[in-house]
């Protein structure tokens, strides 16, 4: 019987561990586990009044490393615009587990955003896609009725499963596509940049999370692409 108990137990977190690297913030790579703490952003209550733009961030751990909301801020500043942003982020998080959550539901609600910017894992697999475009489209809804504009995030695999890099795009085409939203097509600026150069450096050292080159260039894709 206590064996039974035991092999129960162990494939439930076997079923865990799978459907995490589905869609979360999995490197896809179940070898190699994913960093889900490296630089977080120390103001996280911003002041968001006399702003020109504010920006909600949801993501995981690829858009709180080396303080991408940040790196956004500070290239509007440099542009003349002043930018508030706040996150909502947590580490191997999917679109789902944030509506799950329920905070960005009422940060949405607050109606003080002009854009709503999501992320999650690569989403290479049927079910990342899946909870892209579904949950995508519930936060696209709440982003109409509070005057936000809904963008996604691209982002990119592992290098270990580089192979999955144009599923990764496709499925956030799609999503942006199917849900009428825009489109930060970091993952896709990353890849031709690989391919064009042969130079890995975007990424960081566990070869998933981006080095602060990559966050600079992903900052970079989604400011231009709202601003």
């Amino acid at each position: 019987m206590k064996i039974f108990k035991f092999a129960l137990v162990a494939s439930a977190l076997l079923l865990c561990l799978i459907l995490s690297s589905c869609f979360g913030e999995s490197n896809n790579d179940p070898k190699v586990s994913p960093i889900v703490d490296p630089i977080v952003p120390a103001d996280n209550d911003p002041d968001l009044q006399n702003t020109d733009y504010n920006i909600l961030f949801i993501g995981n751990s690829l858009t709180y490393s080396n303080d991408l909301p940040g790196l956004v801020r500070n290239l509007g500043e440099k542009n003349g615009l002043e930018i508030g942003v706040k996150s909502v982020v947590k580490g191997n998080y999917a679109l789902i587990d944030h509506w799950n959550d329920g905070v960005i539901q009422q940060e949405i609600a607050t109606a003080q955003y002009d854009f709503v910017v999501v992320q999650q894992g690569p989403s290479s697999q049927a079910f990342g896609r899946e909870v892209l475009i579904e949950y995508g489209k519930k936060i696209k809804e709440l982003c109409d009725e509070y005057g936000g504009e809904l963008a996604y995030y691209m982002v990119w695999p592992s290098r270990t499963y580089y192979h999955t890099f144009d599923g990764v795009i496709k499925n956030h085409e799609d999503a942006a596509s199917l849900n009428e939203a825009l489109l930060c097509p970091v993952g896709r600026v990353w890849k031709k940049h690989f391919d064009d150069t042969n130079d890995f450096s975007y990424y960081g050292s566990d070869g998933f999370h981006p080095s602060l080159k990559g966050s600079q260039v992903a900052a970079d894709v989604i400011y231009n692409t709202l601003f």
